[in-house]
């Protein structure tokens, strides 16, 4: 993939993904890379620093849980650098994303991002997700690699309904016995679907995972 012009990779590994992306686009989300590295620079932002794996790891990877979206408010709990939230709500400008994290150092660069690549579909939230009271449950919550799945369902609790999906994306699945993501659900949370997906240049596992509760 790195022998490709980064948007080109991006298209085709889009493609690959069963997405279209057009140009404008894949400028827009390699331009939010390029400028997630020029911050990462002064403020630690995230780990991965080479090109080609941020494609993998932050573009494609976030991409990958798009067929999975459902209705037009899409929340994004513990998104960090803005992942998976911007490159969806690029993909996705019909949508409207919120974006919510407990670090405010990451939030100021996601709202930067938003503003640098006209995203008027994002808005931030600084808060921690379990004491967020007020808010109309969300249509899709969505979170990537934030914490052991029991303890996710309960922490997103305050943003669902019963007509709320919840994307939980994850490594390996099913879990190993003894590990946190084993554990048992909360009272009235099920599992409803999961399935593995390939995200093309990554080399690990990535699993994608439906839940619901239901309305007590």
């Amino acid at each position: 993939m790195s022998s490709e012009p980064p948007a080109r990779a991006l298209i085709a590994g889009a493609r690959a993904l069963g997405l279209a992306v057009d140009e404008a686009q894949a400028a827009k989300m390699i331009a939010l890379l390029a400028e997630l590295a020029r911050w990462n620079r002064s403020v630690n932002l995230t780990a991965i620093d080479s090109p080609e794996q941020a494609l993998t790891h932050h573009l494609l990877d976030s991409l990958s849980a798009q067929s999975e979206l459902s209705g037009t408010r899409i929340a994004d709990v513990g998104t960090g650098a803005g992942f998976p939230g911007l490159p969806l709500a690029v993909l996705n400008p019909e949508r409207q994303f919120t974006l919510i994290d407990a670090v405010d150092k990451k939030l100021r660069f996601v709202d930067h991002a938003a503003r640098l690549l006209e995203l008027a579909n994002v808005t931030t939230r600084h808060a921690r997700v379990e004491q967020m009271t007020g808010e109309p449950p969300f249509d899709t919550v969505i979170s990537r690699a934030f914490a052991p799945l029991p303890m996710l369902v309960e922490l997103l609790s305050p943003l669902c309904d019963g007509h709320t999906r919840v994307v939980a994306m994850k490594g390996r699945w099913p879990p190993v016995a003894g590990t946190d993501d084993a554990g048992a659900l909360p009272p009235g949370w099920e599992l409803q679907s999961s399935r593995r997906v390939e995200v093309p240049g990554l080399d690990a596992q990535r699993h994608l995972l439906r839940l619901a509760v239901h309305d007590t």
